[in-house]
């Protein structure tokens, strides 16, 4: 089965530390996150919870693990609906990267979803990511609106 990989690209601007800030800071994260705050501690092999409110409960949505980060430079992570049907084993965890690079005083920021392929219900979880060819883009449209608002 040939990689299903959703990827998506902003031109933010602002300073490398701003946009990190953005992706890693837990009141940063509510803003554009559909609510959720990243609750983690950004050590690889950490658990990443995404946690927020709904009816008036706190609830994790999303959960996952830390598995590579570079300070204003990437950051990698796992996947996975704890609400879901399928099993929670590794293979149907899906894979989230952002990618930083400073350019002319901006910042181009680079995420991308894989591991669908492989996992329970990929090409429906391939499919909802993808959004009709939208994928990250609402988020991503919303940092770049938070970060060169702040400024």
């Amino acid at each position: 089965m040939e990689k299903l990989i959703v990827s998506n690209q902003v031109t933010v601007n602002g300073s490398l530390s701003q946009v990190w800030e953005m992706l890693t800071s837990p009141d940063k994260t509510r803003l554009y996150m559909f609510g959720c705050e990243a609750v983690t501690d950004w050590i690889p092999g950490s658990e990443l919870l995404w946690s927020g409110k709904y009816e008036g409960k706190e609830m994790v949505f999303v959960k996952g693990y830390v598995l590579e980060i570079i300070p204003e430079q990437l950051l990698k992570y796992s996947v996975i609906d704890p609400n879901a049907a399928y099993p929670h084993t590794p293979e149907n965890h899906l894979t989230v990267t952002y990618q930083l690079e400073e350019s002319n005083g901006q910042v181009i920021l680079t995420v991308s979803q894989d591991g669908f392929e492989n996992a329970a219900e990929g090409t429906k979880r391939y499919e909802e990511v993808s959004n009709k060819g939208e994928g990250w883009n609402p988020i991503l449209i919303e940092i770049k609106k938070l970060v060169e608002t702040e400024k």
